[in-house]
């Protein structure tokens, strides 16, 4: 593959050591490959043959409806019979043990604590919602509750990687990367997947996004969304000291030493990514000012999502999934998570109160724009919380009885639009709420079926790595047909 141009020889430089040679003032440019039309030049066209873009768009294996993903991540573990899996029969049991001889655990836990939440039917389906979520049960009937997942262990660590990456120890590629690698991106000039986690990491931090083995350009791209203004949004966004036709001029030059090196030497992957990240870099000081600034939305549109970062994040996901993005993920509960081992009366109240507006107006807001057909909107967390108070602990609850501790064995997620079957409630727990009992849904059935909404075969979607082909259920996992249209 020959192109013309000045001699390079005698510089004699690898990639990385000319990126290292040249410091901070190349941070915010990238390579030409991938520019498309923006500022075309002859010697950048002449430069990108043959290149191939990881995120161009790619076909699923097979027709599907859903083509973008919108992951709400409730982090901590909401209570699922206070929110989507009603439990009246706890009432029987308040402030007495469980009869725990059918219940399969052998963990301590106090007495049976009912839901201090009212439950309320909605919709033509009649499904019962906790009057936390009655801005999201407007939506009911384009929802569809699974009430009976469950994970392997009650810790946040594992259960958070298991959800977010299909494993709970080993580090793997996220969903998001899987998706973005599988059917690359639509809008070549922001990133194919995004995390939005407003006040820094949460628990596993950048684990719960990360590219695994796959090639770094599929990791998710955080986004700090305490911030309002783009500078602070995103680190670097814009470059104050070079010009955008010197940035032009420099990724000429780069991408013909990197032809160079190419034709002597092995492939770089770690090298490659940061290459893409420049290339990102670049391309987002076109398009991330306008994607990110919720200001530009009508008032009555603002209104409807409400205030608060969360509201904020929800219609900015909203305006990504618009400009094509893959998978946005948005955390809720990241600094204080829904992880209510006391007081869950006042902090579930609390947390759904920042949440219930943005996510019943993101689901309306789709479905009247015509997205919700083509994206696939997830609601949940890690697991779930037992229906018995949390035994009170020195130094944490001590003297508290008003809280649940984590509880694996059962809990509910829900998903909306995408092809999934809305006003569909499947499985159940037992009748306290204690563990799945009914057609149940473990994480690796959940993520097959959400593949097969995104017109992918769970075990063929793979990537060579270690010398056998890796995929995101590993060895695991079930279609759950039942949750499709």
């Amino acid at each position: 593959m020959g192109h013309h141009g000045p001699n390079f020889e005698h510089l004699a430089l690898t990639r990385r050591e000319f990126l290292s040679r040249c410091g901070m003032g190349m941070g915010a440019v990238g390579l030409s490959s991938l520019l498309g039309g923006l500022l075309s030049s002859p010697t950048s066209a002449a430069a990108n043959e043959g290149f191939v873009n990881p995120l161009t768009p790619k076909p699923p294996h097979f027709p599907a409806k859903a083509k973008h993903i919108i992951h709400i991540f409730a982090n901590g573990g909401p209570s699922h019979v206070d929110t989507f899996d009603p439990k009246p029969a706890l009432l029987k049991y308040a402030g007495k043990p469980l009869p725990m001889e059918n219940l399969r655990t052998e963990r301590r836990t106090g007495a049976a604590y009912p839901s201090p939440f009212k439950f309320k039917k909605y919709g033509k389906s009649g499904i019962e919602v906790s009057e936390l979520f009655e801005n999201v049960a407007e939506s009911i009937d384009d929802i569809a509750v699974i009430r009976s997942c469950y994970a392997d262990v009650p810790n946040h660590e594992p259960s958070l990687l298991l959800m977010n990456c299909g494993e709970a120890r080993q580090i793997r590629p996220s969903f998001g990367s899987w998706i973005t690698y599988g059917l690359g991106t639509e809008n070549q000039n922001l990133p194919g997947f995004i995390a939005m986690c407003p006040g820094g990491y949460p628990i596993q931090e950048s684990q719960n996004w990360q590219a695994g083995f796959l090639p770094g350009v599929y990791q998710g791209t955080y986004i700090d969304t305490q911030h309002t203004k783009i500078e602070k949004l995103i680190e670097h966004i814009k470059n104050n000291y070079t010009s955008l036709p010197e940035q032009r001029q420099q990724l000429d030059l780069l991408q013909q030493l990197n032809e160079r090196h190419r034709a002597k030497r092995k492939e770089d992957g770690q090298l490659e990514a940061r290459i893409q990240s420049f290339e990102l870099a670049y391309r987002m000081q076109m398009d991330a000012t306008d994607a990110f600034d919720t200001t530009r939305e009508p008032e009555s549109i603002r209104k409807m999502y409400g205030e608060g970062t969360q509201a904020r994040q929800l219609l900015t996901a909203r305006r990504l999934v618009e400009r094509g993005v893959r998978f946005v993920q948005v955390w809720h509960g990241a600094g204080q998570p829904w992880d209510s081992h006391d007081d869950i009366e006042v902090n579930h109240r609390r947390l759904a109160k920042e949440s219930d507006q943005a996510i019943g107006a993101l689901l309306k807001d789709l479905k009247q724009r015509g997205l919700l057909e083509s994206t696939l909107v997830i609601w949940g967390g890690e697991f779930g919380r037992t229906p018995t108070v949390e035994l009170p602990t020195p130094g944490s609850n001590a003297g508290k009885i008003n809280g649940r501790d984590h509880n694996h064995y059962g809990f509910t997620t829900w998903i909306a639009g995408g092809g999934a079957r809305g006003g569909y409630v499947h499985g159940a727990t037992d009748e306290y709420g204690f563990q799945a009992v009914e057609k149940k849904v473990h994480i690796h059935d959940l993520h097959a079926t959400l593949l097969k909404l995104l017109g992918f075969d769970h075990e063929k979607l793979t990537f060579r790595h270690a010398g056998r082909d890796f995929r995101l259920t590993d060895v695991h996992g079930n279609v759950v047909n039942e949750l499709i249209a």
